[in-house]
């Protein structure tokens, strides 16, 4: 109690007493161990996907005459497979280019009927899908190479794979003016992300 009684008459050291006990108190409160935790997720990786076409004719012809061709006969016919290898869905497009007549008088490619069929997307890796097997679709017909434009193929999505069937033929109306005639043409298969 006296010390209480000192601490009042002396106003000064009482403020001066309190202010050093707060302190003390503060440095304990402050120097004491905090509980403490982190967690990290390291080697965020990123990588940018592919858009790959793998055409299993590459640099080569889906068909071609020997000079056999006579007006309304038998068409000539060939197969290629198409598959977006990469990993990415696309969507695909057929269109033809550089087109060659051997008379430019009487192009042939006006008299080449063209008929292209998706015969199906293939049912597994390694089991090709058949053309002729009732699901075919018809994609191209009724023109002729010279007026084929672009054809769309639809999305392929990675892995996916199709066989198409391409049958050419000459022209019931073709005359003697395209006997020896020739022509060529490229088709080119094209993927734009879907």
């Amino acid at each position: 109690m006296a010390r209480i009684a000192f601490l009042a008459k002396n106003p000064k050291r009482a403020l001066g007493s309190l202010a050093v006990l707060v302190a003390a108190t503060g440095v304990v409160v402050g120097s004491g161990a905090n509980f403490t935790s982190s967690s990290a997720n390291p080697t965020n990786s990123f990588a940018a996907g592919t858009l790959t076409i793998l055409n299993s004719k590459e640099g080569t012809a889906v068909l071609s005459s020997t000079g056999a061709m006579k007006p309304g006969g038998t068409a000539e016919v060939g197969t290629v497979d198409i598959s977006n290898t990469g990993t990415i869905a696309g969507d695909f497009t057929l269109t033809r280019s550089a087109i060659t007549n051997s008379d430019a008088g009487n192009p042939m490619s006006a008299k080449l009927n063209l008929t292209i069929k998706d015969c199906g997307e293939w049912p597994a890796p390694a089991t090709p899908e058949p053309c002729g097997d009732g699901d075919d679709v018809t994609i191209q017909t009724g023109g002729t190479i010279s007026s084929m434009g672009s054809v769309s193929l639809g999305t392929f999505s990675a892995a996916e794979k199709h066989r198409y069937e391409f049958s050419v033929q000459l022209d019931s109306s073709a005359t003697d003016a395209y006997q020896g005639d020739t022509s060529s043409v490229t088709f080119d298969w094209n993927a734009v992300q879907s």
